[in-house]
């Protein structure tokens, strides 16, 4: 059995320094080395999971095979790592707090006083130990969401300090912070990292390794001066300088020899080699693309990127096994109308078609669809985007001119989309919707069985509304192929136009599952659909 080593990734002075990258770096060179691992994100909100957070608050929320509705993070994890994760891989306070009120509530601790100390402390080394029961992995790396010093992190640094109290050489801690440059001095500050060190001093936890975020090389003496002032070896202090992109991180941290530094405070043997060859022809490819085209992404967060990361990333991946760079040109759909259409889209690739909830800006998207059927350019909706399509197509080919989604007009009277007759009566939002990885039998005769030639495939869903069956030989006839059906309970899950070079909707959300080891074949067939185009044009 092995003997599972627990590796705490925490960050200071500022959020969003990057702690899921370095994380899945960190874990992306274990792999190199042949160890087995697994992360997991804990984040200090109260929320049971992000579910019904608003992407504005908390960016896009990635839903795993089991359906766990997670950080963003997860998504990092899993495009790094090529490992799926799961709901043991995301915890929140909200989830720590709710697990120890109910079995309080139960009878569960004896008439116990309950208190944060022992008690959420227990519940949370118990959530971070589960991922490596049994032996499953060599390490299990652990982010802490949020900033050391907030008061809602405490629990989780006291959990860590008693961590490696308990289990000695088997945990280390990696502590992420900013090292500013002042323009006006010409100077980097360290002062900011030695006031986050000394806040995690005070909460009883020392680093081992210190890694830091910088806009400039950090020469000997900056590193000396940190190292003696945070009470660590030189060779621990780790610096992350930006990147023209998070795929190039791996990389600088093998050269920080980051992993190495982790191995040795593990007492860890360090095998000799490492093997990232198919990562370094994946940047490779990435930095030479042959071929360029651009794609617009017709959303109502299109002011927001991390609403849609795991898109972002999919045309990444698909970009790079078409040897092609893929523009995105975000587009308001709230800001979208007829008049609009032609200067915003007639000069694009493809449309992508973004998933969402609600009725803002879905008149923009049902426009932008029309435009993109009629005019003969490469299409792809996921979720609501796949919804919209089939709005836009009951309206305007059905000539049924008032269909709707009962989610959007309840009175419609045409439901071409309804809400999924398990959903009915459903009253708590949180973690009730269609969720996690189901399966889709696929028309052999489709476009989307040629991308991924395969009969039965499981994808992964977040939604609460479906194609409604009622309508299926009408949008048959007119042209329409359902091509994709859930085969337990008859729903559609894809649709194509037969009269349309590349017109697909989906309703499940095929940008979870891609990454850079496997790129999505949705996604590389839409992009070369879109390259294609673009040469058919030229």
């Amino acid at each position: 059995m092995k003997n599972t080593k627990y590796i705490f990734v925490t960050g200071g002075v500022t959020s969003s320094l990057g702690k899921g990258i370095i994380s899945a770096s960190l874990a992306k060179l274990f792999q190199g080395r042949g160890f087995s691992v697994t992360i997991q994100k804990l984040d200090p909100y109260i929320n049971v999971d992000p579910g019904t957070l608003n992407p504005y608050e908390h960016g896009e929320c990635f839903v795993t095979e089991d359906g766990a509705e997670t950080d963003l993070d997860l998504g990092h994890y899993e495009r790094f790592s090529n490992e799926p994760t799961s709901q043991a891989n995301n915890v929140t306070a909200g989830r720590i707090y709710q697990y120890v009120i109910n079995k309080e509530r139960e009878g569960g601790y004896l008439g116990t006083t309950v208190q944060v100390i022992p008690h959420i402390t227990d519940e949370i080394k118990r959530r971070i130990k589960l991922l490596g029961q049994n032996g499953s992995y060599d390490f299990v790396i652990t982010e802490i969401g949020g900033t050391v010093g907030d008061i809602e992190s405490f629990p989780f640094i006291e959990a860590i300090r008693q961590m490696r109290w308990e289990m000695g050489k088997n945990c280390a801690v990696i502590h992420l912070t900013l090292v500013p440059y002042l323009s006006a001095a010409g100077e980097l500050k360290t002062k900011p990292t030695q006031h986050s060190v000394k806040t995690m001093l005070e909460q009883g936890v020392q680093p081992d390794i210190i890694v830091c975020r910088t806009e400039h090389h950090l020469n000997d003496g900056i590193r000396s001066k940190i190292a003696q002032f945070c009470n660590v070896d030189v060779s621990a202090v780790i610096e992350s300088i930006d990147a023209a992109s998070i795929y190039e991180v791996p990389l600088h941290m093998l050269e920080e020899r980051l992993d190495i530094e982790v191995l040795r405070k593990t007492s860890t043997p360090i095998p000799e080699k490492i093997d990232i060859s198919s990562w370094e022809q994946f940047l490779q490819r990435l930095h030479n693309p042959l071929h360029q085209v651009t794609v617009a992404l017709v959303g109502k967060y299109a002011d927001l990127k991390d609403a849609y990361k795991s898109i972002n990333e999919a045309f990444i991946h698909a970009g790079v096994a078409n040897e092609c760079k893929v523009s995105i040109r975000y587009v308001h759909s709230d800001q979208l109308d007829h008049g609009k259409l032609a200067d915003v889209l007639s000069d694009v690739d493809g449309v992508l078609v973004a998933p969402g909830f609600g009725e803002r800006g879905i008149e923009g998207k049902i426009a932008a669809i029309e435009f993109v059927r009629t005019k003969k350019i490469p299409f792809l909706g996921i979720c609501l985007g796949m919804q919209c399509a089939v709005i836009e197509f009951a309206r305007n080919v059905l000539q049924l001119k008032d269909a709707h989604s009962t989610e959007m007009n309840p009175r419609t009277p045409f439901p071409v989309i309804d809400i999924i007759q398990t959903q009915k009566g459903i009253k708590n939002l949180g973690g009730t919707m269609r969720l996690g990885a189901y399966p889709c039998k696929l028309d052999p005769d489709s476009k989307v069985f040629s991308l991924y030639r395969e009969t039965m495939i499981s994808e992964r869903h977040r939604h609460r509304y479906e194609f409604n069956n009622e309508y299926k030989k009408a949008f048959q006839k007119a042209g329409m192929n359902l091509a994709g059906i859930y085969p337990n309970e008859n729903l559609v899950e894809v649709i194509e136009l037969d009269d349309h070079p590349w017109f697909i909707g989906v309703q499940y959300h095929p940008e979870y599952k891609s990454t850079v080891a496997n790129p999505h074949p949705l996604f590389v067939g839409f992009v070369k659909a879109m390259l294609d185009n673009k040469t058919g044009k030229s």
